[in-house]
């Protein structure tokens, strides 16, 4: 088995000021996803839109920037809502506290969908076409932050099989008990592989909002496979049927991705 690589969560130190690799995690998401969506600018439909409605690097740019919002207001109100409800009900000044820790990816996604209805309609472009547009340059941050997962020891795996060969201790988790390191899991699942999968298949024009439940089917099939090989929150521990809060989130999303596939497919190719 192998033991966690005590990395130093700062990455670089200018007297008081201290860069922290999670962080950095985050500068990568967005610079992965400006590189991304440029680059579906020359895909279709967006490609081929002229006029008032054209695409251009400006929209680029306001999607990025009303995602990071979505993302943080959503990610920290998520997690206070779905996985302490009653602590922060009783602390509410504390939800402000992000520098604390405590975000929830469901919840960074309905503030991103929050995010991008507004843009869409001040823009007058389509709802669906804005999501399409969106979904597959989204997985490779998700990818860049399970690295920073890894890089501050959190978010371990479960117990697992010594002979494992890639079996991991983490001492944070207060024991020397092998486990399975699930960040890494998902950095492959519903970082890599989902990336791969989406490009690839939103390469091809698509029916509006088709591409969104292909990013919603597939990020929760992967997130609720890879929540059996992760430890669940110590507060919550696992919920009925002995899925973990995570897994019961993502059931409502398969089942959303795939009646919205459904109603895509029955509607016109017209945006």
């Amino acid at each position: 088995m192998l033991m966690y690589p005590q990395i130093n969560p700062v990455a670089l130190q200018l007297g008081p000021i201290a860069v922290h690799w999670y962080g950095l995690t985050y500068l990568a998401a967005f610079g992965l996803f400006m590189l991304l969506a440029l680059r579906r600018l020359g895909h279709q439909p967006f490609a081929s839109v002229i006029g008032p409605g054209a695409w251009s690097r400006k929209d680029v740019e306001d999607i990025l920037f009303l995602g990071v919002l979505g993302v943080i207001i959503g990610g920290r109100l998520g997690y206070c809502i779905f996985y302490k409800p009653v602590y922060y009900l009783s602390h509410p000044l504390e939800i402000f506290f992000v520098w604390q820790g405590g975000m929830s990816f469901h919840g960074g996604m309905l503030g991103v969908i929050a995010s991008q209805w507004w843009f869409a309609r001040s823009r007058t472009k389509p709802f669906w076409q804005v999501m399409d547009f969106v979904a597959p340059c989204v997985p490779t941050g998700l990818a860049a932050g399970r690295v920073g997962n890894f890089i501050n020891g959190e978010l371990w795996g479960r117990a697992a099989d010594a002979t494992l060969p890639w079996a991991m201790v983490f001492p944070q988790s207060g024991s020397m008990v092998p486990r399975h390191p699930s960040q890494v899991y998902q950095f492959l699942l519903e970082g890599l592989l989902l990336f791969v999968i989406l490009w690839l298949y939103a390469r091809k024009e698509r029916r509006p909002a088709q591409v969104s439940a292909a990013f919603l089917i597939g990020y929760g099939a992967f997130r609720f496979i890879a929540e059996f090989f992760r430890e669940p929150d110590s507060h919550l521990g696992l919920l009925s049927l002995g899925l973990s809060m995570g897994q019961w989130l993502c059931i409502p999303m398969i089942m959303a991705g795939v009646a919205l596939w459904l109603w895509a497919a029955r509607q016109s190719t017209k945006a």
